[in-house]
């Protein structure tokens, strides 16, 4: 019965409905052909896929990094960025990379990260001879850096599906994240010695140096709030979230004064927009749950996997290749809601850390942003970059490839991902 319902939900998807349209009316069916169920359950089980109050941090999240964009603060860090490795070979790629992970601070979101920086970055790689296929590769590629970098968006959805401390999941992400910072540096580095792109000239004093600074430091301050809040205790998730959009509302309108009253609503209403879809999925997720618990799909996977008799190293590698093709062809949010809490007692049991496995499958699904067919931040990128996605694709393969090395690196060896949090939690 099982089977038949996520087959009914993928072939919904593949004709072109809404996820959360297809996994609703597969929920639906499932209920209908049952026949011992009311229909009253499919109601209820939604709202309760609605009612987490720590779900509100997700929407505060996604405006703060908006607001970042709308405001100029985006702007801000573009530059302070260009003043440290605007100079290099392929300078600009340099940047796109640093730039993502000081808003990957902030938002945690990957799409908002993504527009914000491109719809900026791009025109002026454009018209420094970069390839628009490359200067839109790079862009989607250090995007995916945003939710791996604290805060995060599907960490948070991780901890409230889980009951995982979300501080300790933020926390395991820095580690990774500088990892694949890092792996696309380099491969940054090897593509402009190959492909002999240009060095810019960039100006640099002390004078300039101390004017970005006088520029940009309350906007580098608010990753800082966010963590303190987080690993401190002293605010909630939810709080924290409200928090860092008053401190960036603060300093854009009273020492910024680069917003006004349209463009905060306009910022919003785009929010807002967006958010609904999420919580549609949230909601329809609720119905699945039940549905999991009922098929006692948890307790079926663990008999198949005892009888594979599967290692601890086995079950990585199975859980690696099911997140990976799961993500490129569904959405983050509801392989999350619906295969995490599955999964997760099974790796408890055969000794996987629950914050590792948290981050490896975030991590796993994030790639699947940047991967064919469903690819989210393929599509942003080729509509800022006005180019063919077949061409972008073929692009981005290589940058696809570091940040997969990066996540068999972290699920092979977890004291990337564990030792902050032990660390600082001990």
């Amino acid at each position: 019965m099982i089977i038949i319902l996520f087959v009914i939900m993928f072939t919904l998807i593949g004709v072109g409905m809404s996820i959360w349209v297809s996994m609703g009316l597969s929920g639906l069916l499932y209920v209908l052909i049952r026949g011992d169920v009311s229909l009253r359950l499919v109601a209820s089980q939604m709202v309760n896929g609605v009612s987490a109050d720590t779900l509100l941090a997700i929407p505060f999240f996604i405006l703060a990094g908006n607001l970042m964009g709308s405001s100029g603060i985006t702007n801000k860090l573009l530059k302070f960025s260009n003043f440290f490795v605007g100079k290099y070979r392929a300078g600009l790629a340099y940047v796109s990379i640093v730039t993502s992970v000081f808003l990957a601070g902030v938002s945690g979101s990957a799409v908002s990260d993504a527009s914000s920086t491109s719809a900026v970055l791009h025109p002026i790689m454009k018209g420094r001879g970069y390839d628009d296929a490359y200067g839109a590769s790079i862009n989607a590629s250090s995007a995916v850096i945003g939710p791996i970098i604290p805060p995060s968006i599907p960490m948070v959805n991780v901890g409230i599906i889980s009951g995982i401390s979300i501080g300790k999941l933020f926390l395991g992400g820095y580690i990774p994240g500088m990892l694949m910072a890092l792996g696309l540096w380099i491969l940054v580095t090897i593509v402009a010695k190959k492909r002999n792109y240009p060095a810019a000239h960039v100006e640099r004093s002390w004078k300039i140096f101390w004017s970005l600074v006088k520029e940009t430091w309350l906007a580098l301050l608010a990753p800082v709030i966010i963590i303190i809040g987080v690993v401190s205790g002293l605010v909630t998730i939810t709080e924290v979230a409200v928090l860092a959009n008053a401190y960036i509302l603060l300093i854009s309108v009273f020492v910024y004064k680069s917003i006004n009253l349209k463009n905060f609503f306009e910022t919003v209403k785009n929010t807002a927009v967006f958010c609904c879809s999420i919580m549609m999925i949230f909601a329809a997720v609720g119905l699945f749950q039940y549905i999991v618990s009922s098929e006692q799909l948890g307790q079926q996977l663990m008999n198949l996997i005892l009888d594979l008799h599967m290692t601890k190293t086995g079950f990585l590698m199975f859980c690696t290749v099911f997140f990976l093709f799961m993500g490129c062809i569904i959405d983050a949010v509801p392989v999350i809601l619906i295969f995490f809490p599955v999964l997760l007692p099974i790796a408890i049991q055969l000794g996987v850390d629950p914050v590792h496995f948290g981050v490896i499958t975030v991590l796993n699904l994030m790639i699947g942003l940047i991967t064919p067919p469903v690819g989210a931040l393929l599509f942003i990128e080729t509509k800022i970059a006005k180019i063919d996605i077949n061409i972008l694709i073929k692009e981005i393969w290589p940058h696809i490839i570091v940040l997969v090395g990066v996540l068999l690196l972290i699920t092979f060896v977890p004291w990337f991902v564990t030792f902050l949090p032990n660390l600082l939690f001990s």
